[in-house]
């Protein structure tokens, strides 16, 4: 059922716990265990997103093992199941044998059952989006969604997407506007996959990396003997993209010269090669992507307004990382699982400090910074999990200096950490309201002051 509440299972031998955690947690389909048999049982059969595990368990209810072989067990039956560690023994050993096994989070005991349940709800909006994001990238064909490609928890970034996957099965211009290393050409990528196009060709080209001389042969082809050195007929990008789709990246960097040639392919459909006298029909989707005021440029008379207005014919404005709230730590994660794969199997994780110092840095080059960082921080790393000090992080000291103005520098922190709180809490202005350690009303206040929706 569409209503079913989500299901949760706590581990835990204290009849006292059981019942308070279960009233506590009336949010959830709450599963009791006991043991180590009635927990597997109910792992077996109930399949929940999230645990909570006592690792004091009989028939060692004052030591660790038997927690810890539910915890094996779990993640040898269902390793994506989100299993929340708590014990009193040793709380800082246990926690990192925990992670190092597959744990998704550690709490030591005494249970504060606010601060616990703040973790299994991250626990589970994080086993939704990894499930939904599995679901997705499992699809194939007419129903593949640019969502398959691209991991977010940001409702700004899911908004890009919803725009990208109704656009994607026309055939007008997309421009995708956005700062370097915020994923264009993923995005691009997205609405060619999303199309009617997705069998033929995706073409992309960085116009900003060619020279000026050399682009237009890039773009259109040239015939043998058009100038020294064509020693043969060599078609262009987008020829090559005939029946499928041509990416623009950096489209502000065209000179003016080959952007009339550009607008004249739009409007007609045909080019003509370099040295060449036969017009070419060609059936190409543009889509374009700029981190430069196009707009400005053409009051300054650098890009033309009606080139403009032909690629620019649905807009998308892709939000930086900074602006994502979230995302930084999800992305961190999906890296690290990558290059840990790939470069060293020993790392396993993030330790706490590091997730911090992901969670607080403003990610001036966004996504692409984000994926270089984890992957040095996975190479250096000599233990199991990555800190803080293997990202080299620094502690954003010199951004704040920048802040000249102390009104303006302190609206932009309250502005991130009430955007970061809402994210953590999906929303929950109560819960909001107690991460930033400030009351309801109080809440409210700052969101009408500063314009931002709850939830």
């Amino acid at each position: 059922m569409a209503d079913a509440k989500p299901k949760l299972l706590i581990v835990e031998d204290d009849e006292g716990l059981q019942a308070q955690l279960k009233w506590a947690y009336d949010d959830y389909e709450v599963i009791i265990a006991g043991n180590r048999d009635q927990a597997l049982a109910a792992v077996r059969s109930e399949e929940p997103a999230v645990v909570t595990l006592d690792l004091g368990l009989p028939p060692n209810p004052d030591g660790t093992t038997e927690g810890f072989a539910v915890l094996d067990a779990i993640m040898q039956i269902k390793p994506d199941t989100k299993v929340v560690v708590a014990s009193g023994h040793g709380a800082r050993e246990s926690a990192l044998q925990a992670i190092e096994r597959g744990a998704y989070d550690f709490y030591q005991k005494p249970v504060d059952i606010e601060k616990l349940g703040l973790i299994v709800e991250r626990a589970f909006k994080l086993s939704r989006i990894e499930s939904e994001n599995r679901r997705l990238s499992e699809k194939v064909g007419e129903d593949q969604t640019v969502l398959g490609t691209m991991i977010t928890a940001a409702p700004e970034m899911a908004k890009v997407a919803r725009t990208i996957e109704r656009v994607a099965p026309t055939n007008v211009s997309v421009m995708l506007l956005g700062a370097s290393g915020t994923g264009k050409e993923l995005l691009a990528k997205g609405v060619h996959e999303a199309s009617d196009r997705r069998n033929g060709a995706f073409i992309a080209i960085n116009c900003a990396a060619i020279p000026e001389n050399l682009l237009e042969s890039e773009l259109f082809g040239h015939e043998k003997g058009a100038f020294t050195g064509a020693v043969k007929t060599t078609e262009g990008k987008i020829e090559m993209a005939d029946g499928g789709t041509l990416f623009l990246d950096e489209v502000g960097d065209i000179p003016l010269p080959l952007q009339v040639k550009l607008l004249r392919f739009l409007q007609e459909r045909v080019i003509e090669r370099i040295g060449g006298r036969k017009p070419i029909s060609v059936d190409t989707r543009i889509v374009c992507a700029t981190h430069q005021d196009l707009e400005g440029m053409i009051g300054e008379g650098k890009f033309r307004e009606d080139l403009f207005y032909r690629l620019a014919e649905v807009v998308v404005k892709i939000p930086t990382l900074a602006e994502r709230p979230g995302d930084s730590v999800l992305l961190a994660k999906h890296f690290l699982a990558r290059f840990a794969k790939e470069m060293n199997p020993q790392v396993k994780g993030f330790a706490p400090d590091g997730l911090a110092a992901i969670d607080a840095w403003h990610w001036p080059g966004n996504v692409r910074e984000l994926e270089n960082r984890v992957k040095r921080a996975v190479i250096m790393a000599d233990g199991k999990l990555v800190g803080a000090e293997d990202l080299d992080l620094g502690d954003g000291s010199e951004e704040e200096e920048m802040a000249l103005n102390l009104k303006q520098a302190r609206e932009a922190a309250d502005r991130r950490m009430i955007r970061q709180a809402m994210a953590r809490s999906q929303g929950n202005i109560s819960m909001t309201a107690k991460l930033l350690g400030i009351s309801r009303p109080t809440l409210y206040d700052l969101l009408k002051q500063y314009d931002l929706q709850p939830g």
